[in-house]
């Protein structure tokens, strides 16, 4: 009888590839470029690979020294795509990966089937959202695709209930929260700058929400809540950070004119997307989520890890994050009245406004630092191919769950 040899005595390092579309400014890319920075490199050899070479993280990532392999593509309905599944293969054989990571479904549905063709030991997908985005079709197909994932690493245990109500193998499905890098988001100089560079007048208060402009992140009901402030605040200004990346760019004109109509005028400003997002936080006093949907927001964690009070809507992964009335406010989805009350309490009470900053600042260095979220990251790895080879050597013989399926049909046409 065979027996692997345990990968981290063979080589002292478990050959790792990660699988994302891009670099573009996500929650999803951030959190791929801190695992790659902090993941151990004596214990891990990472390698990158993706859809496009493209996106504002991509000159960060490229500072890694990490090589990224590119696998282009414009459509799942094309002979072309599985000409790239099968290159991708050979290329998992030629190097010998041992662990295939993807995010999202386009990098699911491309690559864990691909892995299971090169008999890459351990495939694991990542879903960090509930599919509100996904047609239904899409969600079956995400679905099967996962079956052929020795496991599914979620953000939020919201994001695991959904995928259980769904259908998906619960035994499967493993939390492990987003985390940040705290020392980030520590008070910097640079704030008057920032301002400066805005065109914001110095000292005024800034109300903000950072997020990407899709209709999921319900920017309408900030806009309508930011009505009912700026007529009680004079003062007080709304900075939106965030644009619409590779979505519909009519949701940021929508956004922009209601603006206008709703008589904000130059009391809002559309800042785009960011990559100084420590130094704006520094200036903010005070940082709104009004999604619709979530999965767990990096956003939320950054602007509670720089001690800004937040208030976020009670969807997804946010009651996991924020403790309702005391690190910052929950308020119903679709709610601009609830939005208002809640920003206005805080501005009514700078006291307490302070107080829910420090508790989130707290609650964010105890549970969603970046070294928790690596650990366990490495620890479900080595865990999972430490099952792999005793399951190898109990039974050599036995075929890998799925390995030889049929491969999964193309779904839709991938938007670089």
């Amino acid at each position: 009888m065979i027996c692997r040899s345990n990968p981290t005595r063979q080589s002292n390092r478990v050959k790792l590839l990660k699988f994302l579309s891009f670099f573009a400014i996500g929650g999803t890319e951030r959190h791929v470029v801190n695992l790659a920075r902090e993941l151990d490199a004596s214990k891990f050899e990472l390698r990158l690979a993706c859809f496009k070479r493209w996106g504002e993280l991509l000159e960060e990532m490229e500072t890694l020294a990490i090589p990224i392999s590119v696998y282009k593509i414009n459509s799942f309905y094309n002979p072309q795509t599985v000409r790239q599944q099968l290159r991708f293969a050979g290329f998992l054989r030629q190097n010998r990966i041992q662990v295939v990571h993807t995010y999202g479904i386009y990098s699911t549905v491309f690559a864990v089937p691909a892995a299971r063709l090169a008999h890459v030991p351990v495939v694991i997908a990542s879903i960090r959202d509930i599919g509100e985005l996904l047609t239904p079709f899409q969600k079956r197909v995400q679905k099967f695709a996962c079956r052929f994932a020795d496991s599914i690493l979620v953000n939020a245990e919201a994001v695991r209930q959904w995928l259980i109500a769904e259908g998906y193998n619960a035994k499967k499905i493993h939390v492990i929260h987003n985390g940040i890098a705290l020392d980030r988001f520590e008070k910097k100089d640079g704030g008057a700058t920032i301002r400066q560079e805005l065109g914001l007048p110095a000292h005024v208060p800034l109300v903000a929400m950072l997020s990407r402009l899709n209709r999921l992140k319900g920017g309408e009901y900030f806009l309508q809540a930011a009505t009912a402030l700026a007529s009680r605040f004079p003062e007080v200004r709304f900075l939106i950070v965030g644009d619409v990346g590779c979505g519909d760019s009519t949701y940021k004109t929508a956004l922009e004119n209601a603006a206008i109509r709703l008589g904000l005028g130059d009391r809002v400003l559309f800042a785009g997307f960011r990559l100084d997002i420590p130094k704006i936080l520094s200036e903010v006093s005070i940082s709104v989520l009004p999604s619709l949907s979530e999965g767990l927001s990096n956003v939320l964690l950054e602007s509670m890890a720089a001690g800004v009070p937040v208030i976020a809507t009670k969807v997804g992964g946010n009651p996991e994050v924020i403790e309702d009335g005391v690190s910052g406010l929950l308020v119903p989805p679709s709610d601009s009245e609830a939005l208002a009350r809640a920003m206005r309490s805080l501005m009514e009470n700078p006291e307490l406004a302070h107080r829910y900053g420090q508790a989130g600042k707290q609650r964010v260095t105890e549970h969603f630092s970046l070294e928790r979220m690596v650990r366990q990251t490495e620890q479900h790895y080595l865990q999972l191919l430490e099952q792999t080879n005793l399951s190898s050597a109990l039974n050599p013989s036995r075929d890998r769950e799925g390995a030889d399926q049929k491969q999964p049909r193309p779904i839709t046409e991938v938007q670089p």
